[in-house]
């Protein structure tokens, strides 16, 4: 803690190479602490990428570093380590001293690696906010050795097998979520979109919104598409992919626009890339459409929900914990598009059960989510975490949560 102004100092540090539902959960998060108790400071290792960008388009002040050679969230070379361990390790650690950070706060599986171990070199306490798979190695192996406090961001998403008790430092929190002001008009937001894509007023649109990657199942949405399609061809439809792949992933992208191309989709399914605000093209959109597999908590479902949009979701991962099926949405069987089918049906040829839908889930999302509440509840753990002693001392015993 700052003794010139009494602040808890929290480093924010991310490798600034992409741009996803993490960097913008944590960017609300610091926007929204309290500034008389907290310092919060984002630090980017790339700061001419897209976080970068994105950061300055939002207004929000980061600081920068030097390039360096950091150890990646899986695999690794004997020498990649040899660097980590000779060079970047020393300067993180030495950089995190000289800021005299209190806490460093990371949130995706580079930082947690590679400023985790910095930060217990240097004597700070480190915050894992872990938003991904139970079954990640790092959250499950290094994490209960390193961190003193671990937030996940949904129950799926905690520690399945964690080598040493998480009991008492683990808390559940679900991500922050800030209650849209005025909701865009759907009518005028549909009619724009549907105008820029060059479609018919009456055209349905459903839309896949989040990182072309794997466990979102980009190449499933298409498959739902076309089957709908082949399977209902009096429904007007366009399917809307929204987002990119993330640096250092496998270009689904491409594979995916193979796929519409082999299929002569062409028209029917649109590549959007990242759009910022998301909100006026989650207006236009009919139905959102959630294929993923192990999804934690993913923002655009609840983000869907704020703006009344409805939602067919896989049930699985975190989806459940969000939607309450055919009240606030509806939840299928994962890795099945034909399950996507009578849903997608009823919500597109049913106006009255697509009003009540999206009644019920704006309601729900309005009551059980807030930056707010967000806000609080990592403050509570802030506290935990420089009250208690470093987590290299803890015993081990059951595992637990808060």
């Amino acid at each position: 803690m700052s003794a010139e102004t009494g602040r808890i100092r929290v480093c924010f540090p991310f490798v600034g190479d992409d741009v996803g539902g993490s960097h913008i959960s944590a960017l609300k998060l610091v926007q929204n602490l309290d500034t008389s108790r907290v310092a919060p400071v984002l630090v980017l290792q790339d700061t001419t990428g897209p976080l970068a960008a994105f950061l300055k388009m939002e207004g929000q002040p980061f600081m920068g570093l030097p390039p360096l050679t950091t150890l990646p969230a899986k695999g690794t070379t004997w020498g990649g380590v040899a660097t980590y361990l000779t060079s970047t390790l020393p300067h993180l650690s030495r950089f995190i001293r000289e800021q005299r950070f209190d806490i460093i706060h990371t949130n995706d599986g580079r930082t947690h690696i590679n400023w985790g171990i910095a930060a217990r070199f240097a004597g700070a306490r480190l915050v894992w906010h872990h938003r991904g798979d139970p079954d990640a190695k790092g959250a499950n192996i290094l994490g209960p050795f390193i961190a003193d406090r671990m937030v996940t961001v949904s129950r799926f998403s905690r520690p399945k097998h964690p080598i040493r008790s998480l009991n008492g430092r683990l808390s559940v929190i679900h991500s922050p979520f800030d209650h849209p002001l005025d909701v865009p008009d759907r009518a005028a937001a549909k009619a724009k979109l549907l105008e820029e894509l060059g479609l018919a007023p009456g055209t349905h649109i459903l839309s896949f919104i989040g990182g072309l990657i794997e466990r979102k199942r980009p190449l499933l949405f298409i498959n739902i598409i076309e089957r709908f399609r082949r399977e209902h061809p009096h429904i007007p439809i366009v399917g809307c992919v929204f987002g990119n792949s993330p640096a250092g992933s496998h270009d689904l992208e491409f594979a995916a626009r193979a796929l519409c191309a082999e299929r002569g989709l062409d028209r029917i399914v649109r590549f959007m890339g990242f759009r910022s605000p998301i909100e006026p093209f989650l207006a236009a959109t009919d139905v959102l459409v959630v294929p993923a597999i192990g999804e934690p908590f993913g923002r655009t479902l609840i983000e869907a929900m704020f703006l009344g949009t409805p939602v067919v979701a896989t049930d699985h991962g975190g989806n459940p914990e969000a939607i309450e099926n055919g009240r606030t949405g509806f939840l299928v069987t994962p890795e099945d598009t034909k399950a996507f089918m009578e849903p997608l049906r009823r919500l597109l040829s049913d106006p009255s059960l697509w009003a009540r839908i999206s009644q019920a889930a704006r309601k729900q999302a309005c009551f059980s989510y807030s930056t707010q509440q967000h806000v609080e509840k990592v403050m509570e753990v802030y506290g935990q975490a420089l009250r208690a002693p470093a987590a290299a001392s803890l015993a081990c015993n059951t595992t637990g949560e808060k």
